[in-house]
């Protein structure tokens, strides 16, 4: 229950931080900012922020510094959602048990939503550097800014090759890359801007960093697991959808049960990357088997 209760106050803690860059104004593109606000206040989870949060108070009590980024990663992560849904790219009609955010408006107007989170989330990491009087905390923002692109980059590389190999055979390294990618690299780049914001040591870093490529990967192949067995009512949309529209997953590429074991080795593996931390990553292990056991 400690877990779980210090959980939802990460989530709390960024659903108020998020609730600051929502647009209430009356103005003619008021339905596109509702269309924002209906994605980014959802019921999801809030891993990434909350594992940036969680690995910047590894080193650090002022995690406050890194709220500008935990919103900003938010917003990315939602814009890709928004996307993903798209009747061009996975054609979804529920998220959460709601609809996603084309059935909701329209798909001109879910598009220029997820553009628009996209961008938003560039200006508030764009004002927190500019609001950066101290010059060692400046360069290390603009680290995080650097990392940051090029993880939405690879997120972005990532969605192309699962939509492009769609119904195609592909090889494990296909596999593993593409998901590395579309899943992983928000997840990695997350625990390392925590890391980074906090001032770590490049040889803590490099510990957090595969502790976040193991959870990224364990996230992806949980993730295809629940889509292939889950319980639709609490996953809030239908399963076995990838399989009918032929994407290659850990569950087509490897079945049900070598997958369940991949998943165990990647968490036991991110685990042991924190050993070195001792008492103070408590929390982190403890996401990461929240990561292999979640049923939505």
């Amino acid at each position: 229950m400690e877990f779980k209760e210090e959980l939802k106050k990460y989530a709390s803690i960024v659903n108020q931080e998020l609730e600051k860059h929502i647009i209430k104004d009356e103005c003619p593109e008021e339905m596109l900012n509702a269309s924002m606000e209906y994605s980014l206040i959802s019921s999801g989870k809030r891993i990434r922020p909350t594992l940036m949060l969680a690995t910047y108070r590894l080193f650090k009590e002022d995690y406050e510094s890194a709220f500008s980024y935990a919103v900003a990663m938010e917003m990315i992560h939602n814009f890709s959602l928004i996307h993903d849904d798209l009747p061009g790219i996975d054609n979804d009609d529920f998220r959460h048990g709601k609809p996603t955010n084309h059935k909701k408006f329209n798909e001109a107007t879910a598009i220029l939503a997820g553009d628009g989170l996209l961008n938003r989330a560039y200006m508030v990491i764009s004002k927190d550097i500019e609001c950066s009087s101290d010059e060692n905390m400046r360069t290390r923002r603009i680290r995080c800014l650097v990392e940051f692109s090029k993880a939405v980059d690879r997120m972005i590389a990532g969605e192309y090759v699962d939509t492009e190999f769609e119904g195609k055979e592909i090889s494990n390294e296909y596999l593993e890359y593409m998901h590395k990618n579309k899943t992983g690299a928000l997840i990695r780049v997350s625990a390392r801007i925590g890391g980074i914001l906090a001032e770590a040591s490049e040889n803590d870093l490099e510990n957090i960093t595969k502790y976040a490529e193991n959870i990224g990967l364990a996230f992806q192949i949980k993730d295809d697991i629940l889509s292939e067995i889950g319980d639709e009512k609490i996953l809030g949309k239908p399963v076995g959808n990838d399989r009918k529209r032929g994407k290659i997953t850990f569950i087509t590429k490897y079945g049900i049960e070598e997958a369940k074991n991949k998943l165990e080795t990647t968490i036991n593996n991110a685990i042991a990357e924190l050993d070195i931390f001792g008492e103070k990553a408590k929390f982190l292990k403890e996401l990461a088997i929240y990561i292999r056991d979640r049923e939505s």
